[in-house]
């Protein structure tokens, strides 16, 4: 099978969930810039770029999986190691945090 030659249902839900990963990870994204603190501002970025992370690679397997006309799963083992590491980062760096002395600002 050629590129050309995808079937459309598995073109739309591709399409589907590259739209909806690249809005997860924006969003994520966008909270790292836009919420006041520390904590708060880890939350988003681990969340959503983990849950946008997921629906890319879904479309991935999904579209490989078409064109070779057997399953791939080569994803699984990122998406396992991605839903591991992100959060455990995030919670490392939150513990961090707390355990880092407070310093009054400068000025």
């Amino acid at each position: 099978m050629t590129g050309d030659s995808l079937p459309a249902w598995a073109s739309i839900i591709a399409a589907v969930l590259l739209v909806v990963g690249g809005l997860c990870t924006a969003l994520g994204s966008l909270g790292l810039l836009r919420l006041p603190s520390f904590y708060a501002r880890m939350h988003g970025p681990s969340m959503g770029n983990t849950l946008g992370l997921g629906c890319v690679l879904l479309a991935s397997m999904l579209l490989a999986s078409v064109t070779s006309g057997k399953a791939v799963v080569h994803e699984v083992l990122i998406t396992v190691f991605v839903v591991t590491t992100s959060p455990i980062t995030a919670m490392l760096l939150m513990q961090a945090s707390v355990r880092r002395p407070k310093v009054p600002p400068a000025g």
